[in-house]
């Protein structure tokens, strides 16, 4: 996830890399044996150093801000055609080759940084081929997951991924601030550079994860397929829409600057980032009850609706304290959300479009903060900010009361049907099967 936003709280967006999931099979059984998970702390460091140097160089908040815009067009053309590829290519291969030119690109950044002058075209030439190579490789990485951990350690391995972005999220900032402080931006990104070595080494002992289709070059086109298959299951789009209703209405984290200094508190600003992130931090690592829990798209309804209320409460919050309080509650809730939302996606997918399943649900998890930063942006411009954290929450309500009483199969998703009965769900040629009473007729 990438290059330029969102410290605190929110996903690494689309740039430097999700790190490689190892998994390796017990002696003659069927279950994971164990599991190596990088933590993001090198993304987190050179997302500091980046920003930090353009604005040295420059001293123009427009000219930081440009690498948003930089990395847009990369996210999405290359992310629609990473889906496509994951599920036509070995996805160890693609997360590997990835993963070797994304190290060389920050073996560049450290070049640079060395020089006595910083030249600033490569920071933004990274930025771009950076979020050009996460859109190939992260459909892939995260297609390789439900071949490499057994169905019903998929709640689990979720819970672990949640784990590791929290805790890059909570201490990644006041890390690279230290580092950069005290040694300097080169040693950021000489961080990174070891992480992505680590990362290589550790994909390197992955098994191949061959596509069950035919190899042949894969087509643009075919994203549609995926579309289509998405539209054709209420249960599965109701989990993207419920992902877009959090992110676009609730936790705008573009409000936060203006909301420290109303609250007369800038010096907690870092506060207000990181507590989504403590939320999530403390969900993932509480979490070891979501295993226990089958009725997986009630949870993802319920945990919508929470980081919704929670969003309106801080707007009626009356000090600092009590506004961390609601972001920690409404960061839980996402980040149990998102566990149960990709248990939904890894069980009942057909493996033969779990890539371009990914390449969707990294389009709408790039798209959904930047749009919500512009509608709070907007909003409180014009009616103030506790207006629009109030407004944001509601409408996450109501939009996931909404998706409850129109998506009836995703409130009534249940994983032991898919346990049970895999073929029902994960099947691509039968998607409307009337021996399933949870199923909504195709038009």
């Amino acid at each position: 996830m990438a290059l330029g936003a969102g410290v605190g709280g929110e996903p690494v967006r689309p740039v430097l890399r999700i790190r490689a999931t190892v998994g390796r099979e017990g002696l003659g059984e069927h279950r994971l044996g164990h599991q190596v998970e990088q933590f993001p702390l090198g993304s987190v460091l050179t997302m500091t150093a980046i920003p930090l140097q353009i604005a040295d160089l420059t001293g123009s908040p427009l000219a930081v801000g440009a690498v948003g815009a930089v990395e847009l067009l990369p996210t999405i053309v290359f992310g629609l055609y990473g889906g496509v590829l994951a599920d036509r290519a070995d996805r160890r291969t693609v997360a590997l080759v990835t993963e070797l030119a994304l190290a060389a690109l920050s073996a560049l950044l450290l070049a640079n940084a060395l020089l006595g002058t910083p030249a600033l075209w490569p920071l933004y030439a990274a930025a771009g081929l950076a979020a050009a190579l996460q859109g190939l490789q992260q459909p892939s990485a995260e297609a390789m997951i439900p071949r490499l951990v057994p169905p019903d350690q998929l709640v689990a391995a979720g819970n672990l991924l949640s784990l590791r972005w929290s805790i890059a999220g909570l201490a990644g900032p006041a890390t690279a601030g230290v580092l950069i402080a005290t040694a300097g931006v080169p040693a950021a990104y000489l961080v990174d550079l070891g992480t992505f070595l680590l990362s290589i080494a550790l994909l390197t002992r992955v098994r191949p994860v061959p596509s069950q289709r035919d190899a042949e070059a894969p087509r643009l086109r075919e994203f549609v397929d995926g579309a289509r298959y998405a539209a054709r299951r209420p249960d599965l789009l109701g989990t993207y829409l419920a992902d877009l209703a959090a992110t676009v209405c609730a936790l705008p984290t573009a409000l936060f600057p203006f909301l420290a200094q109303e609250l007369d508190a800038v010096w907690a600003l870092g506060l207000l980032y990181s507590a989504a992130a403590a939320g999530g931090l403390l969900a993932a690592a509480t979490g070891g009850w979501t295993e226990r829990v089958h009725r997986h798209g009630q949870l993802v309804l319920l945990c919508a609706a929470l980081v919704g209320a929670a969003t309106a409460a801080a707007s009626f919050a009356p000090g600092l304290w009590t506004i961390l309080l609601c972001l920690l509650v409404a960061g839980g809730a996402n980040q149990i959300g998102d566990t149960f939302r990709s248990a939904i996606w890894n069980q009942s997918i057909p493996d033969e479009l779990r890539g371009r399943a990914a390449g969707l649900e990294m389009l709408i998890g790039s798209a959904g903060p930047a749009l919500g930063d512009l509608r709070a942006g907007g909003l409180a411009a014009r009616q103030g900010i506790r207006v629009a954290l109030r407004t944001g929450g509601l409408l996450c309500l109501a939009g996931t009361a909404a998706l409850s009483a129109a998506l009836p199969a995703l409130w009534r998703y249940d994983q032991r049907d898919q346990l049970s009965h895999p073929d029902q769900l994960n099947h691509l040629d039968q998607p409307d099967r009337p021996d399933r009473p949870d199923r909504q007729p195709t038009p």
